[in-house]
């Protein structure tokens, strides 16, 4: 069986001109990385601006097992689909992390009928989108110190110094550091942190951001420290708003590359949905939807954290209202779910079945409580039996929500096309009465609680000293009335992982929080989440290797 590399190499890609052709693009209204990727320009997104809007389709997942669900693979699929049914289709994802690439859950690219190329490019630099992201948090970071050795004349209290530096890969001895040791000329010693690339404040500006000047104003408002007040020193008042602003100039440009079908992809941004609003960028969403009748995008990790961001901060900033929502769901996730070991999932087991699915029962509540029509896919497998498939098949449709198979891996937009009917028959046939799950104008605590009930289903709420401080804190500056990021495992519906299937009367431990003012919210730490993740024993970087021509080996 060849790899997911193998099949990405041995395609036929097109000429990313003639991909862009396909959706009403001009030579001069791209910019070339290359054959096979580019950048649009600013002319094109002002061109198209008063398009007519087609339909938004969300792709999201159950809570998956460490080995991912295959939501990408669905998304990219499903697109494939739509052009064999000869609808003008777009999908828009987020851009790979180098972290996990070098981890253990490989790349981003989709698997293997079913993704986007060039494959190797994605998950590596692409178009060093990451790269100036990373370079503009680490300036900031840079400016301030400088500040500081400099006779801090914003008199910043060393003590609270909220910015952290970034990189985008798994470190975990970054967490925290110590700065400034050796001579006076080299800085004041203090305790500093790093962050993985995909959960800086950048990433998340970007992703929110509508144009260039929406960008300069959120970068101007990011908090990086407070004064010996206590008040809030910005970025502006550093100065550093137009250098950070020039670093990522062609980073706000979405990319365009194609599937294996050469169905058109805009692929921009890639905040973790984890520890990050896990969304592409609203720029990518919004254009897509300008330029086809179908936008098939995705939100990171399970409905419980990437949809619910997706609704509630993502839509709530950009006006967006999705028209309906895949959820993707595995017999071996759901079996996992069930108890059984990971190792053991492709094994039938009707009863372990029948405890893991009330997981997916869980994400069709929530998803309907924000009046979204769902349609449930199932990415097969072929250790998937008849009685498995049917079993959840009728479970789904006697919730209320449509159901498809799914076998884009094997047969590419082939596989997709029953899922493809299925959206097309509930667009049709169903309204989408979209609406955030809370309003704004609840105190922060109300928020996360309603977030903490309603969706992952907790009994309780509990706060620890310095997060209870710093929401006392943040609602006296007057940020009690922005959105809620909430930092949590993806493996669960708790803030534990072990916790599988759909736990109840279990409790939400707030350990601490911070506000993210140039995005728009406050970032809500539960559990043991670390905004650094670390790599594994084994990470996939031993398998990784490229021969004398240039040919990359092990990437997946």
């Amino acid at each position: 069986m060849k790899t997911d590399i193998e099949i990405a190499q041995e395609a036929t890609l097109w000429p990313i001109e003639k991909v862009a052709e396909t959706i009403g693009l001009t030579r001069e209204e791209l910019e070339l990385y290359g054959n096979y990727k580019a950048k649009f320009s600013d002319e094109f997104i002002n061109r198209v601006k008063d398009n007519p809007d087609g339909k938004l389709i969300l792709v999201t997942a159950i809570n998956p097992t460490p080995a991912g669900e295959g939501k990408t693979t669905i998304t990219v699929g499903l697109g494939q689909a739509f052009g064999k049914l000869g609808k003008k289709a777009v999908i828009a994802l987020r851009e790979p992390s180098l972290g996990p690439c070098f981890g253990i859950k490989g790349g981003a690219a989709g698997g293997g009928m079913a993704q986007v190329v060039p494959m190797e490019d994605l998950n590596l630099h692409f178009t060093g989108d990451f790269h100036a992201i990373t370079s503009a948090n680490n300036l900031l970071a840079a400016l301030l110190d400088n500040h500081i050795q400099q006779g801090n004349e914003l008199r910043i209290d060393t003590r609270q110094i909220t910015w952290k530096r970034c990189l985008d890969m798994n470190d975990r001895a970054l967490r925290n550091i110590v700065i400034g040791l050796g001579k006076k000329t080299d800085g004041f010693v203090r305790e500093d942190h790093f962050v993985i690339t995909v959960a800086s404040e950048i990433m998340a500006i970007l992703c929110l951001s509508k144009d260039m000047d929406d960008l300069k104003d959120r970068l101007s408002k990011i908090i990086v420290a407070f004064d010996l007040d206590g008040n809030p020193v910005t970025a502006g008042m550093l100065k550093a708003v137009g250098s950070m602003a020039a670093l990522l100039k062609d980073a706000l440009k979405p990319n365009i590359i194609q599937t294996l079908e050469h169905t058109p992809a805009l692929v921009h941004g890639g905040p973790f949905a984890n520890i990050a609003h896990g969304c592409n960028s609203v720029r990518a969403t919004h254009t897509a939807l300008k330029i086809a009748d179908y936008c098939i995008t995705e939100a990171g990790f399970g409905a419980d954290l990437g949809a619910e961001k997706f609704m509630d901060i993502k839509c709530r900033m950009s006006g967006l209202k999705p028209d309906v929502v895949v959820l993707v769901a595995t017999i071996k996730a759901l079996k996992y779910n069930g108890g059984v070991p990971k190792s053991e999932v492709s094994k039938p087991d009707m009863d372990a079945l029948r405890k893991g699915i009330v997981n997916l029962e869980k994400h069709i509540e929530n998803l309907q409580k924000f009046g979204v029509p769902v349609v449930v896919t199932l990415n097969k497998f072929i250790t998937d039996t008849d009685d498995e498939t049917n079993f959840v098949k009728d479970f789904c449709e006697n919730m209320g929500a449509d159901f498809a198979l799914a076998e884009v891996w094997e047969k590419g937009g082939d596989g997709g096309i029953e899922l493809a009917n299925r959206v097309l028959q509930t667009l049709e046939s169903k309204q989408s009465n979209f609406a955030p799950i809370y309003p704004l104008d609840i105190s922060i605590e109300d928020k996360i609680k309603t977030i903490c009930t309603e969706i992952y289903g907790a009994g309780d709420v509990v706060f620890e000293p310095a997060a209870r401080k710093q929401m006392d804190t943040l609602t006296k500056l007057g940020f009690d009335n922005i959105p809620i990021c909430m930092a949590k495992t993806q493996y669960s519906l708790s803030d534990n992982p072990a916790l599988l299937g759909r736990p109840s009367n279990f409790t939400i431990t707030v350990r601490d929080m911070y506000v993210s003012a140039g995005a728009g919210f406050i970032v809500v730490l539960t559990g043991d989440i670390m905004t650094m993740p670390g790599l594994p024993k084994q990470p996939a970087a031993y398998s990784i290797d490229v021969d004398k021509n240039g040919k990359i080996t092990g990437l997946f």
